[in-house]
């Protein structure tokens, strides 16, 4: 059976996006963006978004949806992505999604059951009343105290599923990762991830750091923050802002180039171990056309 979709995942600046547009190209399709930071406006050079000549090759989606100020959960991809998806297979086009935020790409890949205890509204609204006056964290926070496993699988920006366990927690006694989840899939997929050395890959990952510090960063940044940004606003969280935003406020940018390549090979290494975890992944060396051709060929 064909697959009905195609996933492009991997860790940052491993090339997932010009293998999208490669195959989304030759295949008359679009492509969903599955990256945290690319769906808020004004955040450009950090988030290494597609370019104008790359947009104007092949239409994506879920880029820049939001503004900077807005919170956006993993729930919200789902509810934004599912739709665009079933719209392209009705059109007989089959959807690329690409990106490196695994927790957005499970969420459409399957329905995911969190336990099975009946709902208990008094726990949900205390802990959406915390997130209202302390933020997503903190709920996030009092996951981590009484059921660390399901951190390991629940974005802390979902907030719908952290209440969520936390509510089963409450209301049963036994945590959410002590139950049986169920998962169901949604679509057929073939998942294909770059292959790369880890040499090459923290290479790639260094030179787009400088690239982004050359290009302006640091007064991306400081646009934001003159806005109104803070680090307590959402977007602020992303690896390459939150550390410019710190350099920022304490007037040093010694070290802010070696920071942000640290933390990003430190998420890149998340990525990687997430990923292997993808049913029937492929990996692909995103530099051999006869093999592009193989996958194209499958679905033409």
């Amino acid at each position: 059976m064909r697959p009905q979709i195609i996933i492009i995942c991997g860790p940052t600046a491993s090339g997932k996006s010009s293998l999208a547009i490669k195959l989304a190209r030759a295949l008359d399709t679009e492509i969903i963006s599955a990256d945290s930071l690319a769906i808020y406006k004004r955040l450009d050079i950090g988030t290494a978004k597609p370019t104008k000549d790359e947009l104007s090759l092949v239409k994506h989606h879920l880029v820049d949806v939001c503004e900077p100020t807005d919170n956006f959960s993993v729930s919200d991809f789902e509810n934004l992505a599912l739709p665009i998806i079933n719209d392209l297979i009705s059109r007989g086009k089959t959807p690329i999604i690409c990106g490196g935020t695994g927790f957005y790409i499970n969420s459409v890949l399957y329905k995911l059951s969190y336990g099975g205890s009946a709902s208990n509204l008094e726990i949900r609204d205390k802990y959406f009343n915390l997130a209202k006056e302390e933020g997503a964290d903190a709920v996030y926070n009092e996951l981590l105290k009484v059921d660390p496993k399901s951190c390991e699988k629940i974005h802390k920006n979902d907030l719908v599923r952290v209440v969520r366990a936390l509510e089963i927690y409450y209301s049963t006694g036994k945590q959410k990762s002590a139950q049986n989840d169920l998962l169901t899939p949604r679509y057929t997929y073939l998942a294909l991830t770059p292959e790369l050395s880890r040499e090459t890959l923290y290479d790639r990952i260094n030179k787009r750091v400088d690239v982004m510090l050359e290009n302006g960063l640091v007064e991306e940044v400081k646009s934001l923050i003159n806005s109104g940004i803070d680090k307590s606003h959402q977007c602020m969280q992303g690896i390459g802002y939150k550390e410019t935003y710190d350099a920022i406020v304490a007037n040093d940018y010694s070290t802010l180039a070696d920071l942000i390549k640290l933390n990003s090979r430190h998420y890149a290494k998340r990525q990687i171990t997430f990923f292997k975890k993808l049913e029937n992944i492929q990996r692909i060396d995103v530099n051999n056309q006869d093999k592009i051709n193989e996958i194209i060929n499958i679905f033409k």
